[in-house]
């Protein structure tokens, strides 16, 4: 298997989700027997919330099975959802219609992702260790990738600080949620050993994609991502980059 595949497939095997996030749970929000009422932008962040909040949590996702988390439109359906919630967990430059809709909320219990782990910018070749980047924290640079779900490391740093807001909105159960957390920290640092050890003997570092998605697990784990398109989806290749990839 190629070193592309093995990345996507071990991605998601883990529950880190697709490159698209696709949910695996769409159900009409509401409150339940007292839980904490959660908003999701799309399915990584849904997967936080229900390992770390599990049972005093109901999560619902903004984004349908299959769709494109990036053409995302919100409904006047989930608009209603997203007010009445306790709490929404999105990321922050993804989708530009959850941006909207948060912004005009008022939810209580706004958790943005982007804000809780150190974002970079990535072109359309990142080359493992050895790349340069620019960094930013939390979501001030529009340009700044978006995928850090696609990195164990980064995604668990996001964890901690979903675990974090969850534990303040609902001190109730702050124990639970830290028994969960650490769960889920055991979780996302057994998939880190296992990309360390998987990909030692590989024969080539480089992967060809097609979105500009694993710049962040590139880098993780000295590979070199080579995108056709940049980190836009919707974006056409040039010509010239075609020519370079041949």
């Amino acid at each position: 298997m190629s070193t592309a595949g093995s990345a996507a497939l071990a991605a998601t095997a883990v529950g880190l989700g697709a490159l698209t996030g696709c949910s695996v749970s769409t159900a009409a929000g509401g409150k339940s027997d007292g839980k904490l009422d959660i908003v999701a932008s799309f399915y990584p962040m849904q997967y936080l919330a229900e390992q770390i909040g599990g049972t005093h949590v109901h999560v619902t996702s903004l984004t349908q099975p299959g769709q494109e988390p990036h053409d995302l439109e919100i409904s006047a359906r989930q608009t209603a959802q997203l007010q009445s919630a306790d709490a929404v967990v999105y990321l922050k430059n993804l989708q530009p219609a959850v941006d909207d809709a948060v912004a005009q909320s008022e939810v209580k219990t706004k958790i943005d992702a982007a804000s809780l782990t150190t974002l970079e910018k990535h072109g359309n070749e990142v080359g493992g260790h050895a790349a340069s980047h620019d960094t930013s924290k939390g979501a001030e640079s529009g340009s700044a990738d978006p995928h850090i779900w696609l990195d164990p490391v980064k995604y668990g740093q996001v964890a901690e600080g979903v675990a974090k807001a969850l534990k303040k909105a609902d001190p109730k159960h702050a124990a639970d949620y830290d028994k969960n957390m650490a769960a889920l920290r055991k979780k996302f640092a057994d998939l880190d050993t296992q990309y360390k050890t998987g990909l030692v003997n590989t024969r080539t570092k480089v992967f060809i994609t097609t979105h500009a998605a694993f710049g962040y697990l590139a880098e993780r784990y000295g590979l070199t991502e080579e995108a056709i398109n940049g980190l836009d989806p919707e974006s056409e290749p040039s010509a010239n980059r075609v020519k370079d990839l041949e």
